[in-house]
């Protein structure tokens, strides 16, 4: 297994880059490696033996040895435009709306 080495931000940088806003909205993101579809073709990569057989799982779980960074940068792409703009903030599951004011 060839290891992710995606670099997370520091938490003080997060914080820097939406520290001018006044109203926030926090969001987790539960259950969120369950909807990370693995690469057809590379399901043996997590299998796992069972007393009923091999379970080549189709989306990645927690345990695996990528599975957060790939997140990680699978939400970093989904959300970039707004992570440019500073109107979100992301950490893994972790998600921080920021806004100026209460009004959109």
């Amino acid at each position: 297994m060839i290891k992710n080495n995606y670099l997370l931000l520091l938490i003080s940088d997060l914080i820097d880059s939406i520290g001018k806003k006044r109203v926030f909205t926090k969001m987790n993101l539960r259950w969120e490696y369950n909807n990370v579809r693995i690469k057809e073709g590379d399901e043996w990569k997590a299998a796992f033996s069972m007393p009923e057989g091999l379970f080549e799982s189709m989306v990645m779980f927690f345990g695996l040895t990528n599975s957060p960074a790939m997140f990680q940068v699978m939400i970093n792409d989904l959300l970039s435009d707004l992570v440019v703009e500073e109107k979100v903030a992301v950490f893994i599951d972790d998600v921080m709306i920021a806004m100026e004011t209460g009004r959109t």
